[in-house]
């Protein structure tokens, strides 16, 4: 796959297959990955192994608190809500201001 100048962003490989199925189609960043824009298209890269799997257009970008956390976040994770918030407090133990990163998968 040829490597695109578009910026940039990583997933952990288990999260691939159903992003490329586009059965994730949110992901849930601190702070730090949050201030990508509408329409904005970002290079996916495999976390750690940095490969290539893709492109996506982001379509919002919204602040949520841990607590506001629902079902509907968790569908579009491909989660259940118990298994989501474990996934999240797993990477930001100290849960910071969260940011739903919604998005659509435009070259697999």
């Amino acid at each position: 796959m040829p490597v695109s100048n578009y910026p940039e962003f990583t997933f952990f490989s288990r999260f691939v297959a159903d992003i490329q199925a586009g059965r994730k189609t949110i992901t849930i960043r601190d702070e730090s990955e949050a201030d990508w824009q509408p329409g904005q298209r970002l290079a996916l890269f495999t976390n750690p192994e940095h490969q290539p799997f893709g492109t996506i257009e982001v379509i919002s970008v919204k602040a949520v608190a841990f607590d506001e956390l629902d079902d509907e976040h968790a569908r579009q994770e491909n989660m259940t809500l118990p298994e989501l918030k474990e996934v999240i407090r797993a990477i930001y133990p100290d849960l910071p201001q969260l940011y739903v990163i919604e998005f659509q998968l435009v070259e697999a």
